[in-house]
């Protein structure tokens, strides 16, 4: 699956099957969904859990709790708009 077919399937009322829990969250997001996002993050471990982790918490405007999940994630808070974020998790993710 490539970015684009991911984004296509938001049009469906569920994440790909072949997608795992962490994408299935930014799935989740970019439907509106933040709640069953952060849900999903918060049932993970891992560095990529925590990465995600941390962009929630920015988009939700809680930077220093976002800042805490970046140390987590052994990553640093980009300087790029939320939308561009999301889709490099996406694309990192996909070629996993």
């Amino acid at each position: 699956m490539n970015i684009d077919e991911f984004r296509q399937s938001l049009a469906a009322k569920a994440p790909p099957s072949s997608a795992g829990k962490v994408l299935q969250a930014l799935w989740h997001d970019a439907k509106g969904d933040w709640q069953r996002a952060h849900e999903i993050v918060q049932s993970v471990k891992g560095k990529a859990s925590a990465r995600v982790h941390a962009y929630l918490h920015r988009k939700e405007g809680d930077l220093d709790n976002a800042n805490y999940w970046h140390d987590r994630a052994g990553t640093k808070m980009p300087k790029v708009p939320l939308a561009k974020e999301w889709e490099a998790l996406v694309n990192e993710l996909l070629r996993k």
